[in-house]
């Protein structure tokens, strides 16, 4: 499994970072972890062609995580014409949210048929489901207070990876993290302490309880990039790759 960071900041881009997205390939799959705004230009930047996509999972329906997808649809149209199908999975009301921001940002071109079959899969916490091979299971973390978010541990190719999503720290990410080979988990804040948003303080001190065998902060907030020197634990940064 290889997991190249195509965003590693906040939905304010604090440090000039880019939004959330990952780009993981397990053999010959490749998928996005959420989809933020700048997706597609990180994955011009780094050189991965967006044909090599087979599916997305979002977390959660915020626009630094779901707004890169009308953009990736005008590259399936215009640049790399696609005909396979691309699969979205996510929480529910997905595909409403997903057509109506399409709509809203390209009208006209969002009234034409796409020239790909577009699938949309809206998860339910708790319940796995496979797409190409990878195992996504969903379960509910505290951030939004109407709609549901997400962290997802995927299972493939014999690697288990946990993605935090957005989020405030909640006992689901020890569950879920343990005898991960990777866990990526967000670190938004340093000395704001919200529901909503991990501290680096929290973090540091529950790392130990994760039982992961390797720990990446990301979604890093403007509190965390003016304390690094503080920072012990290890950060992701835009165009990072690991190899897990």
């Amino acid at each position: 499994m290889r997991v190249t960071v195509l965003g590693a900041g906040d939905a304010f881009s604090s440090g000039g970072r880019r939004q959330s997205g990952y780009f993981v390939e397990v053999g010959s799959t490749g998928f996005l972890l959420d989809c933020g705004v700048t997706t597609l230009l990180a994955l011009k930047t780094i050189g991965i062609g967006a044909e090599r996509i087979d599916f997305i999972a979002i977390s959660h329906l915020h626009g630094d995580h779901f707004g890169g997808l009308p953009f990736l649809f005008l590259e399936y149209l215009y640049e790399k014409p696609r005909t396979k199908p691309l699969v979205i999975t996510g929480p529910p009301g997905l595909e409403e949210r997903v057509r109506d921001l399409y709509r809203a940002m390209y009208r006209e071109l969002s009234e034409r048929p796409l020239c790909f079959p577009l699938c949309f899969e809206e998860l339910i916490a708790g319940q796995a489901t496979t797409v190409c091979d990878v195992q996504l299971l969903p379960f509910y973390v505290p951030h939004q207070e109407k709609h549901v978010s997400f962290g997802y541990r995927v299972t493939a190719g014999g690697k288990a990876l946990l993605y935090s999503g957005d989020c405030g720290w909640n006992e689901n990410l020890i569950h879920y993290s343990h005898d991960t080979d990777l866990a990526i988990c967000e670190c938004c804040y340093f000395h704001t302490q919200a529901p909503f948003h991990i501290s680096y303080p929290t973090i540091a001190r529950e790392s130990r309880r994760m039982g992961c065998k390797r720990l990446l902060l990301s979604h890093i907030g403007r509190e965390v990039l003016e304390r690094m020197d503080e920072v012990t634990l290890e950060c992701a940064y835009d165009g990072m790759v690991l190899e897990v």
